[in-house]
């Protein structure tokens, strides 16, 4: 069972659910009215209570009894306490109605896999045609739903144009678009905004008080906003990590390539795979707010120390559709290795070519 970011700390989960009661009291008035959508889709940046949202919901309505009401009615909010039965038997992982569907070990591989694949969903299929262990509604959470590979969608395509009675599916996404549109329009869909700086920061500072402010305001930056991914980032060393990545590209185009093959080396041991998937999110995350930058569709304030004047400059002497399909790119790159194991310094020596390349026309 993943982490239920509301059970493990109440008080982030709080904050990170300001400006989210509109997504709550949406499902509350559907519920109270007995036309509770069969499956809903939650979207919106990683980091933002997404996953929070959905098990407030769920726990929620594994607690309605077999009529789909509440000993008292229907509540005015999704809170629970932690003494609940229901809630205590989420967060363990015990809760025969529920079921979680994520990326998976391969069992050949014994490596994580890069998507969700059609098995999974056949299982989902069969566990919602069950009865109900306790007499009420079976509640399933997909997260990370674009990940789905294309067998695994038109399987849950299938599952959504009839659903069976009682039944109740919350896939969680961080990039919706990548959904098939007809699984988007069979779902109700909430899609969440992360906080505001200042809220963002608040939550920082009650979080992670050991920070100084200046690390913590980068942080925030760098997750645009998302408390729980900037806590992540944290926790990674992501932003002296992206501070390297700057110091790497500041030139360009001209680039240290004895520097670009020391980084790969490094990657490339058997025990970095996770500082890696660091890097690679972190350059498509600079190359993401670069072209958002010179798109003037956000004023760029610096992560690190001489970003913004970076940003100015490469989005200045290159067109700014370059920088887009730079992202893309390298994007397509890091799931195709993922998917066949390419070796992860020659990803990393791609990467780094392809950024040359489009910094000099």
């Amino acid at each position: 069972m993943a982490d239920d970011p509301e059970a493990l700390s109440g008080p982030i989960a709080a904050a990170i659910l300001i400006g989210h009661g509109g997504a709550e009291q949406a499902f509350l008035d559907t519920a109270a009215a007995q036309r509770l959508p069969h499956a809903w889709l939650l979207s919106g940046p990683r980091g933002i209570g997404k996953m929070t949202l959905a098990y407030r919901m769920a726990r929620f309505q594994l607690s309605q009894g077999a009529d789909g009401g509440g000993l008292f009615g229907t509540p005015d909010s999704l809170e629970m306490a932690p003494e609940h039965d229901v809630f205590r038997r989420v967060l363990a992982g015990g809760h025969g109605d529920l079921q979680l569907i994520e990326r998976a070990l391969n069992d050949k591989t014994k490596k994580m896999r890069g998507d969700i694949v059609v098995d999974q969903i056949r299982a989902l299929g069969r566990f919602f045609a069950m009865t109900s262990a306790e007499g009420g509604w079976r509640v399933a959470i997909i997260d990370g739903a674009e990940e789905m590979n294309p067998n695994a969608a038109n399987a849950l395509l299938k599952l959504l144009e009839e659903p069976p009675k009682k039944s109740l599916l919350l896939l969680v996404s961080h990039a919706a678009g990548r959904l098939l549109p007809t699984i988007r329009s069979r779902c109700r869909h909430l899609a969440l905004r992360p906080l505001a700086e200042a809220e963002a920061m608040a939550v920082m500072a009650q979080q992670a008080p050991e920070m100084d402010e200046g690390e913590r305001l980068g942080l925030v930056r760098l997750a645009e906003g998302s408390p729980g991914r900037a806590l992540a980032m944290g926790a990674e060393g992501g932003l002296q990590t992206y501070d390297e990545l700057l110091k790497l590209v500041r030139n360009l185009p001209e680039l240290d390539f004895a520097a670009v093959h020391a980084l790969g080396d490094r990657l490339n041991r058997a025990n970095n795979e996770a500082a890696y998937r660091v890097w690679i999110d972190l350059l498509r995350l600079w190359l993401s707010r670069l072209a958002r930058g010179g798109a003037g569709l956000e004023g760029m304030r610096d992560a690190v120390a001489g970003e913004a004047s970076l940003a100015t400059r490469l989005t200045g002497a290159v067109g700014l559709d370059r920088w887009v399909e730079l992202w893309e790119k390298v994007g397509g790159l890091a799931m195709r290795a993922e998917r066949v194991n390419l070796d992860r310094k020659q990803v990393v020596l791609s990467a780094f070519m392809d950024l040359q390349s489009t910094a000099r026309h």
